[in-house]
């Protein structure tokens, strides 16, 4: 999820925005025929960060909710062929970008940054492929995100009855038990990824669509370009804002960051130690 989500940001934020702020020092892009690849790279990224999110939340339901999957289903290999998968089919899903935008940048703030012909605009079979887009991403991922923090969280709220129960008399009522807590704080992230994914995707989404209805002859208002820049920014932000999300409400994933973080540390350390009895 976190190479995805960086991906993304080089691919969208510094390769592509950076020379539309800075025109004149990136005038030699008019002229560079690459920007149906760029854009094909792009979206496939942007794929993966959002399907990752999905394959991450199903992994986690299975963990939870099916014992018996979970030996067979939560391995390495596992993770790694479906990583692979959705890499790839993610990469095959935009590979109609290459062909419907030109090889020129437009170097302009625009959903599509590369240059296409009027033919495209205007077509009803680039449009519809278009629509198919949105709906694979994110329309899908939002649903079968949603689907399935609902389904975690009717197991955690079923098995939490139960154990409620045999707590209190187990331990007495006033004393709090640390698995309900986890309990608890799982619904609450699986929520928040949930309202996070929504919320972040819907502008940019619906500006998209909107103007394409708009380009086809379909009378109704045109929105404003601030709408367009909040939606750039919003979707931008929803590449990073889950893997944080996990990062810093998951234990497990605080200790991996700190064993990363000193790996370096511990390396320099030990050298200095060797010097030393040498």
């Amino acid at each position: 999820m976190a190479s995805a989500d960086l991906m993304v940001i080089i691919l969208d934020l510094v390769l592509r925005h950076i020379p539309i702020v800075h025109r004149e020092q990136f005038w030699f892009l008019w002229f560079l025929r690459i920007c149906n690849i760029h854009a094909v790279l792009l979206y496939a990224a942007t794929d993966c960060s959002v399907w990752f999110t999905v394959t991450f939340t199903f992994d986690r339901c299975v963990a939870i909710s099916c014992r018996n999957l979970k030996c067979r289903y939560c391995t390495e290999k596992t993770a790694a062929v479906v990583l692979v998968t959705v890499t790839v089919l993610s990469f095959l899903k935009n590979l109609f970008w290459y062909f419907m935008f030109s090889g020129r940048y437009q170097l302009r703030n625009l959903p599509w940054f590369c240059f296409a012909t009027l033919d495209v605009y205007l077509s009803t079979f680039w449009l519809t492929i278009e629509f198919v887009h949105y709906i694979l991403n994110p329309c899908v991922p939002f649903v079968l995100i949603l689907l399935l923090n609902v389904f975690t969280v009717r197991h955690i709220l079923m098995s939490s009855k139960s154990r409620r129960r045999l707590w209190a008399q187990s331990s007495g009522e006033g004393i709090r038990d640390p698995e309900m807590e986890s309990r608890r704080k799982s619904m609450i992230l699986l929520f928040t990824i949930s309202a996070n994914f929504l919320l972040l995707w819907a502008t940019i989404m619906v500006y998209s669509v909107w103007i394409r209805m708009h380009n086809l002859g379909h009378e109704s208002m045109l929105l404003h370009t601030y709408v367009q820049e909040l939606g750039f920014m919003l979707q931008l932000l929803s590449c990073s804002t889950n893997s944080c999300i996990y990062g810093l409400t998951l234990a497990k994933f605080r200790e991996q960051l700190k064993h990363v973080l000193k790996c370096p540390f511990a390396t320099i350390v030990e050298f200095n130690r060797k010097r030393e009895k040498k």
